[in-house]
């Protein structure tokens, strides 16, 4: 019986190790993280944001397009010439014209034009042409001088899609981060569950053992019945931890399932790579430098450009409008099209113009106040940027001092175990010569079973500390490998017809 308890406690004092199963999904921390990166559907739903501001970028940039017009029209019309009613004279005349043009916006906010019309009049009134063509091929031009030149008023939108599409990007990072970031901490919880299973396994076995030696005590008149109460109360409270034990770790086979977008729904998930436990030094002014360059900082500097430009392009709008218009052209006029034709092609008759066109509203108060919320805006997202970078600091001294606290409770949780260790075989040997009670060995194996899963809990802590360390610094995707590009976003919205 000495023999049998001792085994039981070397059982016990063991390092945890998992159970193998007759099927399970093997997965280590690199293979986990790229898994979640290219399949789950949170991180494959949010690189859709910046393929749909590609489409807005293009959308935009059709501006640029030149735009081809055409019109046609026909009227056919009987009239009375004044003082010719008596006479009963009626003039049947009929108008036919055709025009073309093609327009095309500039950088500078022009838009310049070329046309090209043609027109018959006929009609059965007397006179030296009563039925004639008549042609002019022309350009035109109109330039904003004030309000709405430049690149800006005219590239507002394609910028605003440009840099909004940027800024979908630093979220998109902001979400890798995140999802990375919870790998780890679901991948390490998962050990940290088996592990606790585990213990609770080893925990039900020496129950067991003890029940079955103190039965046997019992019945040889060594021990009292009452032993066998508390022997019993021991196992089946342990037969409760690891049923709750089981369920943690099923609960958590899912979430990993989900996070990771594994198929497999009945084969267990083995844990191979452990949690680190060395230190990891760092100096926090250069922690605090590699935060101000976090994704969700990048993503408002980005938001901040936006709003630079609007107030640029609305403080243009409040100016008067003034445009300078020019056009060019050359006519005909003849019996004949082609004779028409001809006379324009000469150069003999052009006609050309130039103006300017001015207009302001009285007061202006729209334009002003857009310009004055814009200013606002810029000067609210300013402000938003110091805040988050004042919290990233924040945040880094916090996960500093978390890292340096999650090992030092590795080394306590370590002593811990080790006294909790020594604590169980000396009152098995108490309980040899029957200085010590089976109710006082099964509290002593209960230190010992929450000294272990305190030992886990602190390795998985001191992981999760590194994590979040590197997640407010920014650097875990680097660290990890996770880069994404504006590319990814492109292939998106080119696949899709």
């Amino acid at each position: 019986m000495r023999m049998s308890i001792l085994l039981l406690t070397w059982l016990l004092i063991l390092p945890v190790s998992a159970y193998p199963s007759s099927e399970q999904i093997q997965l280590n921390l690199k293979d986990s993280i790229r898994r979640a990166v290219e399949k789950n559907l949170d991180v494959r739903a949010d690189l859709y944001n910046p393929a749909q501001f590609e489409a807005d970028i293009n959308r935009a940039r059709s501006i640029y397009d030149p735009m081809l017009a055409l019109s046609t029209d026909y009227v056919d019309s009987t009239t009375s010439p004044v003082g010719s009613i008596t006479s009963g004279k009626v003039i049947d005349s009929q108008s036919f014209l055709i025009n073309s043009s093609v327009s095309q916006l500039m950088w500078t906010g022009a838009s310049a034009s070329l046309n090209f019309n043609n027109s018959y009049t006929g009609s059965n009134a007397s006179g030296s042409m009563p039925n004639y063509w008549q042609t002019g091929l022309g350009a035109s031009i109109s330039q904003p001088l004030l309000k709405n030149s430049g690149r800006d008023a005219t590239e507002i939108a394609i910028n605003v899609s440009r840099l909004s599409k940027f800024s979908s990007l630093e979220r998109f990072n902001s979400r890798l981060l995140a999802t990375v970031a919870q790998v780890r901490t679901e991948y390490y919880k998962l050990y940290s569950l088996l592990e606790d299973r585990d213990v609770k396994k080893v925990s039900l076995e020496l129950a067991r053992k003890i029940l079955s030696d103190t039965k046997a005590r019992v019945k040889a008149g060594v021990l009292p019945a009452m032993e066998i109460l508390n022997a019993e109360f021991g196992s089946a409270s342990r037969e409760k931890d690891l049923i709750d034990a089981d369920l943690a770790v099923v609960n958590q086979f899912d979430v990993l399932r989900l996070l990771l977008q594994l198929d497999d729904r009945q084969s267990e998930i083995s844990i191979i790579d452990l949690p680190p436990r060395e230190l990891l030094n760092v100096v926090e002014e250069d922690a605090v430098r590699k935060a101000m360059g976090r994704p969700d900082i990048r993503e408002q500097k980005r938001n901040l450009e936006i709003a630079e430009l609007q107030t640029r392009v609305f403080s243009n709008k409040t100016r008067p409008d003034l445009s300078l218009i020019a056009s060019a052209k050359l006519t005909g006029n003849d019996s004949t099209y082609q004779g028409n034709l001809d006379k324009v092609v000469t150069f003999d008759y052009p006609v050309w113009s130039i103006g300017l066109n001015f207009t302001y509203p009285l007061g202006n108060k729209a334009a002003e106040n857009d310009y004055r919320k814009s200013r606002l805006k810029t000067e609210q997202t300013a402000l938003q940027i110091r805040s988050l970078e004042e919290n990233a600091a924040i945040e880094v001294r916090a996960a500093i001092r978390g890292i340096a606290t999650g090992f030092k409770q590795i080394e306590v949780a370590d002593r811990g175990r080790a006294f909790a260790e020594e604590r169980l075989r000396a009152f098995i040997r108490k309980n040899e010569v029957g200085l010590a009670t089976t109710k006082e060995v099964l509290d002593v194996e209960n230190d010992l079973a929450v000294s272990k899963s305190n030992q886990i809990k602190a390795v998985v802590g001191y992981a999760n500390a590194l994590t979040r360390y590197w997640q407010v610094t920014g650097e875990l995707l680097e660290r990890e490998g996770v880069r994404v590009v504006e590319g990814d976003a492109d292939k998106l919205y080119s696949a899709t017809r």
